[in-house]
Parts: C-alpha cells; sequence; structure tokens
C-alpha cells in the first residue's frame, strides 16, 4: 500500500502529550486544542471504541494534564496502557475531589472539564469540554510530540 504524499506534512503538526483521566481511568492523549475563550473550551479526540470515550457523556467529569519535557515516567506509564491504580504510590499522587476527575498534581498543569458534546471524526470522537478549573504547576516547557506520518500515532 503506498502512502499518500501528504501523510509526512501532516505528522509535522505538532501535538502536546497530554494525560486524560476520567472517573478511574486514564489515557495518553495527543490531539487536545483549546477551541473557545468566551466560554474557555477545548477539544480533545478519543479513539472509537475506547470505553472512556464512552464515559465522556454530557455531565461526566474529566481533567486534562499537561505533561512538562521531562515527565518521561508518567508518559511511559500511561503510554502502555496502564491504569491510575497501577501508577507506582498511586493514592499519594492522585487528588480526588467529589464531582470532578482524578488529578495529578505532579502533571505540568491540569483542566477540570465538563463535556458539552461530542461528535464521530472517522477512526475517533471529537469530544469538546467547558473548563471550569484548573492550576499551573510551574512555568515550564511542555513536551510536545512530533510525528514521523500524519497517519498513526
Amino acid at each position: 500500500m503506498s502512502v499518500p504524499d501528504f501523510a509526512a506534512a501532516l505528522g509535522r503538526i505538532p501535538s502536546g502529550i497530554f494525560v486524560l483521566t476520567c472517573r478511574d481511568a486514564a489515557l495518553l492523549a495527543s490531539w487536545v486544542q483549546q477551541c473557545s475563550f468566551d466560554p474557555p473550551m477545548l477539544s480533545v479526540a478519543v479513539r472509537q471504541g475506547r470505553e472512556v470515550a464512552a464515559w465522556l457523556a454530557e455531565g461526566s467529569p474529566f481533567a486534562i494534564h499537561v505533561l512538562a519535557e521531562g515527565q518521561k515516567e508518567l508518559l511511559s506509564h500511561f503510554g502502555k496502557g496502564l491504569t491510575l491504580a497501577q501508577l507506582p504510590r498511586a493514592e499519594e499522587r492522585l487528588t480526588r475531589v467529589e464531582g470532578r476527575a482524578p488529578v495529578l498534581p505532579e502533571a505540568l498543569a491540569y483542566l477540570h472539564c465538563e463535556p458539552v458534546g461530542k461528535t464521530d471524526a472517522g477512526d475517533h470522537q471529537l469530544i469538546v469540554g467547558r473548563i471550569v478549573g484548573g492550576h499551573l504547576r510551574a512555568d515550564e516547557k511542555p513536551m510536545i510530540h512530533v510525528r514521523k506520518s500524519g497517519l498513526n500515532y
């Protein structure tokens, strides 16, 4: 199968490295983008069929965590598909507040969101969330990812 000419160009669109938490689940996400100033909103793409995508119905809070350049342990953990409970010393590394998604306070930043809509977008679902809170831990550079091809992770 030949690779389309645009695949390499598409892969050069940089993206951040994020951890999405919802209920007691977490996943690594790279397609997160602010999509509104007023009210502040963001969009996140989640692969079709992921259990978390089904949970992100209106009213189910989620959090987006921005990883810093050096946070390779979190990248590796969630990149392997491991759960929040499998995170070493999970209970001391997570903050839980009633009515909100679990938070990893060691992340560079986090945003609390409430889903306001979602739509199918090819092999992903695009979820739009209204930002209802958040925190920046430090003034550091976020981790970014540039792919060789825009046709796979």
